[in-house]
């Protein structure tokens, strides 16, 4: 792979690149960035991320009760699971109502059924869940393998190893944030009648900021650790898990809107309805997700700078593609034959008038 990969990136030069210096992506120009968008265009298409987000969002449909189950079992070693349902209150109003109506159900009954639980039938119960929900890791690291460009080579123990921590991450990440707003929701609620309103506001405030980096910093593990390759530097995926997030929250919040106002689920779909939706809004995180890691392995190959996490190697040995790489030769060959067709279909359209 490194000679295969040391030819390609031996065809361009670093002053034919943009950003071919750069250290961090703050560093990569306007028309380096110009250049990432457009193969991150070609790229949504080539690696086909729509089906690759559908398929994730039901595997993480099917790994959905099993993962709230472990935090829920979790949560009760060091809390009350109650709490874990009063922290859905934070998205009430965002999410579409059928979906919060799933959680608020699925929540309710994991916590009844989670007090019998102890000892080691409480240890088995969050095993099996955990091994349950492991089912939604891996669907994103085969997901990511792709974006990345990346060929499967660990072995069966290893991947399973790997999703399980990304899972036990996923629970750590979410036991954070529920303490976190559980820990303002207090403070706002017994402070109530000794603050103003502006100072509620900004603990409201303080509290979405918390939840929007815990969501940012679930993804950047993902994109760190689930691909086979060596690890980017965690400048590198800042980026994307950010527009990540961002764009979680603003398809969570439109298309909460659109089940609200414009479409009629109900009438189309019937009792199937909410299990409908929620899958839509699984597909929709998901593309989210992905579009994030598509912008972080375009940035890397916008530079001839290494990328991965230990000493400075040269290209081809980094064991990474992204990182071994520079553009990609059929990325630029598609978007020239896009180019080119538009241009044939607006000269017929002229020629046709």
């Amino acid at each position: 792979m490194s000679d295969e990969i040391a030819e390609e990136s031996a065809d361009y030069l670093p002053d034919d690149v943009p950003g071919s210096s750069a250290r961090t992506p703050l560093h990569i120009p306007p028309k380096g960035w110009w250049a990432i968008i457009k193969r991150i265009y070609v790229m949504n298409d080539f690696h086909n991320l729509p089906l690759l987000a559908a398929g994730v969002a039901f595997y993480t449909f099917l790994a959905f009760v099993p993962l709230i189950a472990v935090v829920v079992l979790l949560y009760g070693l060091i809390g009350d699971p109650k709490a874990v349902t009063a922290s859905l209150n934070l998205i009430a109003g965002f999410v579409p109502p059928e979906v919060l109506s799933i959680l608020r159900e699925q929540l309710l009954q994991i916590v009844t059924t989670s007090k019998a639980a102890q000892g080691i039938g409480l240890a088995v119960a969050i095993l099996l869940s955990t091994y349950g929900a492991m089912r939604a890791a891996s669907a994103i690291m085969k997901a990511l393998n792709i974006i990345y460009e990346e060929h499967e080579t660990r072995n069966i123990l290893i991947t399973t190893g790997v999703a399980a921590a990304i899972t036990l991450g996923m629970v750590g990440v979410a036991l954070v944030g529920i303490s976190a707003i559980s820990v303002f929701s207090y403070i706002r609620n017994f402070l109530s009648d000794y603050l103003g309103g502006s100072t509620l506001t900004l603990i409201q405030i303080l509290t979405w900021i918390v939840a929007g980096a815990l969501v940012s910093f679930t993804f950047a593990i993902f994109f760190r650790f689930a691909p086979d390759r060596r690890s980017a530097k965690w400048r590198w995926l800042s980026l994307g898990s950010i527009v990540s997030t961002l764009l979680w929250v603003a398809v969570t919040v439109g298309f909460g809107f659109y089940v609200s106002n414009v479409s009629d689920y109900n009438a189309t779909y019937g009792s199937l309805a909410a299990v409908v939706i929620f899958l839509m809004w699984l597909f929709l995180s998901a593309y989210s997700v992905l579009i994030g890691a598509e912008i972080n392995a375009e940035t890397e190959r916008q530079t001839f700078q290494d990328t991965t996490v230990g000493r400075d190697r040269p290209m081809g040995q980094r064991g990474a593609v992204m990182a071994d790489t520079v553009i990609l030769n059929a990325a630029k060959r598609k978007i020239l034959e896009k180019q080119q067709r538009r241009r044939a279909n607006r000269l017929a359209r002229k020629a046709s008038e």
